[in-house]
């Protein structure tokens, strides 16, 4: 009898140690892998400072210590216009976009499976400390869970909602079942060559550049006023479009060693003016309520409303408790469903633009984006 061949995977590997232990996890069960380096942004100027060149040899010196084939795959096109144009989008409108969940989205749970269905492939893995756990229905159809990370330090869950029934089938997240620090000592043990490399921070393409000298290449700048919650003029903004709800940093307005700071409390696109307050811990920071859209339900359906749940409003949020219902608003366009959010405690700088993912304890329900 012929020996049944092994499971073809491809791993995305970014030259970082997480996504090199899982090409290394998943050749040790006997997986047939392949790793492949997503290049998303080559460009070389003054703005940007992505180090592909250094990430991309690392994950091929990690390829050859596991003992699999490497290989790279350009996404710049792709990535320009579904991320970076996405990103910049969004800051035109005013709000606060978040490339790193469109990039899952998009490119490695979008571009790249497609890539790995043209090949045959039976599967692609990536480095996210997640879980994708799989039961059986009454039907004895197979149906998955996303499901946060052992590691909830590290848990990635928050940037993974927008997947689905059909793409979880394809996804192995074989990282998520460790702590951080075991992974580490699993790559020393191993001998890969970056098991000490630090973690990536920030959006690849911005790199080490400031995020508001990066969009000024692309929404040019237009000076409002910044006024206090008591409608004083303490100062001037560069435009509206570079700040966010909360920020603290950047607005350039001396405040004395000793004094609070003053926290972006509300944009007002339409006047161009920004609404700051003092201290972080002022009410008008605080929101119990919010709206939400453009949802996606992991199980493929939108469980039964009102739903008692936790939510996070950003990476490393905590799990609020919170109760969703449905929100009908009366547009000259006809009725426009959205969810509405309570929270039990008021919530910390609602950034309209951002993700609010739900939960049922470690279970991802899946999430959508805060309108107002």
């Amino acid at each position: 009898m012929s020996k049944k061949p092994a499971p073809k995977v491809l791993v995305a590997m970014s030259g970082g140690v997480d996504s090199s232990v899982t090409a290394y996890l998943l050749k040790k069960k006997g997986f047939d892998v392949t790793g492949v380096y997503l290049q998303v942004w080559s460009n070389q100027d003054y703005l940007t400072d992505c180090p592909w060149r250094a990430e991309i040899e690392s994950a091929q010196r990690a390829a050859e210590k596991i003992g699999i084939p490497f290989r790279s795959l350009h996404v710049e096109d792709e990535y320009r216009t579904k991320v970076v144009e996405y990103m910049i989008g969004g800051y035109q409108q005013g709000i606060t976009p978040n490339p790193d969940i469109m990039c899952n989205r998009e490119i490695k749970f979008g571009v790249f499976l497609d890539f790995a269905g043209k090949e045959n492939v039976d599967s692609i893995a990536t480095g996210h400390y997640a879980k994708n756990s799989k039961f059986k229905i009454q039907n004895s159809k197979l149906r998955y869970k996303l499901l946060k990370g052992k590691d909830k330090e590290k848990d990635q869950s928050y940037f993974l909602y927008t997947l689905t029934q059909e793409k979880l089938a394809k996804i192995l997240f074989p990282i998520g079942d460790y702590q951080k620090t075991k992974v580490r000592k699993i790559a020393k043990k191993a001998k890969l060559p970056n098991w000490d490399r630090k973690d990536s921070q920030g959006i690849c393409f911005i790199g080490q550049v400031e995020l508001r000298r990066f969009l000024k290449e692309y929404i040019n700048p237009r000076k409002g006023e910044v006024i206090t919650i008591d409608g004083e003029k303490i100062g001037e903004h560069e435009g509206i479009f570079y700040y966010t709800i909360g920020q603290r940093h950047g607005l350039d307005l001396g405040s004395k060693t000793g004094q609070e700071s003053y926290y972006i409390v509300e944009k007002r696109l339409a006047d161009n003016i920004i609404v700051v307050a003092k201290g972080q811990d002022n009410q008008r920071l605080f929101h119990q309520k919010l709206v939400c859209n453009q949802l996606n339900w992991i199980s493929g359906e939108q469980p039964q409303l009102p739903l008692t749940c936790q939510a996070k409003i950003r990476y490393r949020g905590e799990d609020a408790e919170c109760r969703v219902s449905e929100f009908d608003l009366q547009e000259k366009s006809g009725p426009h469903k959205d969810l509405l959010v309570e929270f039990t405690k008021p919530q910390w700088a609602v950034a309209p633009g951002q993700s609010i993912v739900f939960y049922q304890n470690d279970e991802c329900l899946g999430g959508g984006v805060i309108d107002r």
